[in-house]
């Protein structure tokens, strides 16, 4: 049966937020096209994922030196301390379910040319050596980003778009995610409509956001 991990990063709330409301659009179309499916959502922005301690790394160093990928039901046993404990019994359930999914579903805002800590806090915690090794080769990626301003090909900020390149990378080099499998949806110049210096650029930033919408509709009911 499909599932669809759909996870929010913004700190905004949802009348206010771009990126949530794209997600819960593609969101919407899935479950309506999969019924019967299983859906789980998070709000990283809202129930934050507590950034990885020093018990975590402790333990990943112990397990990355066994040389081999250590199976995650073993990884316990390599703890000895109650803090590597821990940072593992908070750690194993979110890579499971990421692995349980078909579909991962995220919400990105644009913070400061690249991705929100309540994200980055998500990816530190499940990127624990070894623990995706070969088993995302069919899980497919929809990374729904929200811009204030225009990064996108050709634009003079095209160059600081640390958002984009950084998750391609850690989807494709790092998890194993294929790229005909990661696909991103942009919304651009969502800010145009309240900063007087991107007024200009009203009618690209209405074609953007109608282009990320019907895309998302099309991805969720293919």
């Amino acid at each position: 049966m499909p599932t669809l991990l759909h996870l929010d990063s913004s700190a905004s709330p949802t009348d206010h937020s771009v990126s949530r409301r794209l997600t819960a659009r593609f969101a919407h179309a899935w479950r309506a096209r999969h019924p019967d499916a299983h859906y789980r959502y998070h709000d990283l922005a809202a129930d934050p994922v507590p950034l990885i301690g020093a018990g975590y790394a402790s333990l990943g160093v112990r397990v990355e030196r066994q040389g081999a990928p250590v199976p995650l039901t073993d990884v316990a046993s390599f703890a000895t301390t109650p803090s590597e404990h821990q940072e593992w019994s908070l750690t194993h359930p979110l890579i499971t379910e990421l692995h349980s999914a078909d579909t991962l579903l995220l919400g990105v805002p644009m913070y400061n040319f690249t991705v929100p800590a309540a994200l980055k806090a998500w990816i530190d915690r499940i990127t624990f050596p070894g623990a995706h090794t070969g088993r995302l080769t069919a899980t497919r990626v929809i990374v729904v980003t929200a811009r204030g301003g225009g990064y996108g090909p050709g634009t003079p900020r095209e160059p600081f778009d640390f958002q984009t390149p950084y998750l391609r990378a850690w989807f494709t080099e790092h998890l194993g995610i294929p790229d005909a499998n990661l696909r991103f949806i942009h919304a651009e110049l969502t800010r145009a409509a309240d900063i007087p210096a991107l007024t200009p650029y009203r009618d690209l930033a209405t074609t953007s956001l109608t282009t990320a919408r019907t895309t998302l509709t099309d991805l969720a009911t293919a």
